[in-house]
């Protein structure tokens, strides 16, 4: 396999199967010749996949006995997860084989592993999960954070967060100086919890230091998530995965209202055929299956979780994020800028809260 690019794939997470994942994965080589895979499995069924879809020169089938459970609780897996195909994806990133780890299956059981495996990045406290949210700018995307890698998140936390996201976001959206707000439930200074005001106090204080690469907004709402306001929003793990599963389910919620009311007389279908172009461009623009993809961020090494659900078309675009990961060198950038706040932060008699993360 003479690729340039290896990403290491878990063929068997995720509810649809390995023929989905290795339907993806053909998908994104036919685009893509830089792009090679070393897949996790049953190696009965995933060589049968990848001769039908004429994969065999650049994959590598490796034989994994165990597979980690949906719903398998990410204590049990780290425990019994040693010889699955989750953990051996992310072992060959920690070997330097690949340079990405791409797995559909448990999120929590992927967290786990990864911190085990690869390991927190010096000076992170808790890793986070990023994702591009579509939004109405000419990058077209934000940065939204932390989508459930952990439901707690102190000021300190939220602080990491803004760095790795502005970060995500000059690598991935190609802006120099990210703006950040801050999720909560109204604007206003006296609106949200205690420890969110100290957040937004902290968030202030490392903004203004000289040579900060970000700029903050303070606080947003849920309805600036798809706007233009700023371009990296900040949040804990809870609120964060309700808020995507929220977005995801009103877009399929959408998809399906136009096409029933399409659908509803000979005189709607005969005004869809009008309106089919652009019907398809706003699909376009509401499926997730095109951004399907979570970056973990704060770890030694590069890990995207895809959807659990994602088809062959998710399972693609999941591919080409980690792709771009590897060709930036993304993880080993991001875990610069939170060595580089670490270090100011435990710099003896730093005078700034935020350097201290008011701890």
């Amino acid at each position: 396999m003479s690729r340039d690019f290896v990403i290491s794939i878990d063929a068997m997470g995720g509810d649809r199967g390995p023929a989905a994942i290795v339907d993806g994965m053909a998908r994104s080589a036919r685009k893509n010749n830089e792009i090679g895979f070393i897949v996790h499995g049953d190696a009965e069924k995933l060589e049968k996949l990848v001769r039908k879809r004429g994969l065999a020169d650049i994959c590598q089938i490796r034989n994994t006995p165990d597979v980690v459970a949906m719903d398998e609780k990410p204590s049990v897996a780290m425990r019994k997860g040693r010889d699955s195909s989750m953990w051996h994806t992310l072992q060959a990133v920690a070997t330097g084989e690949a340079r990405v780890a791409l797995s559909s299956g448990n999120t929590g059981a992927l967290m786990a592993m990864s911190m085990l495996v690869l390991r927190k990045a010096p000076g992170v406290d808790r890793p986070a999960i990023a994702v591009l949210w579509p939004a109405e700018k000419p990058q077209g995307f934000n940065v939204v954070l932390d989508m459930g890698a952990d439901v707690r998140a102190d000021p300190r936390n939220l602080l990491e967060y803004a760095v790795m996201g502005a970060e995500y976001a000059r690598l991935g959206l190609g802006i120099q100086q990210p703006r950040v707000g801050l999720l909560n439930v109204g604007t206003e200074k006296t609106k949200g919890r205690a420890q969110l005001a100290e957040a937004d106090d902290v968030l202030l204080e490392f903004a203004a230091r000289e040579g900060a690469d970000l700029t903050y907004r303070g606080y947003v709402e849920g309805n600036d998530i798809p706007g233009d306001k700023v371009d990296v929003v900040v949040t804990d793990g809870f609120t964060g995965n309700i808020a995507l599963k929220t977005a995801e389910g009103t877009a399929a919620f959408i998809r399906k209202a136009l096409k029933d009311a399409f659908a509803h007389s000979p005189l709607s279908r005969f005004g869809a055929l009008f309106a089919l172009t652009s019907l398809k461009r706003m699909q376009r623009r509401i499926d997730p299956r095109r951004v399907n993809g979570g970056v973990f961020l704060g770890l030694n090494g590069a890990v995207v979780k895809s959807h659990g659900g994602a088809d062959a078309t998710g399972f693609s675009s999941a591919i080409k994020l980690a792709f771009q990961m590897a060709k930036t060198d993304f993880s080993q950038r991001v875990a610069q800028q939170v060595a580089k706040l670490a270090a100011e932060r435990d710099t003896p008699g730093a005078e700034s809260g935020a350097v201290r993360g008011n701890a």
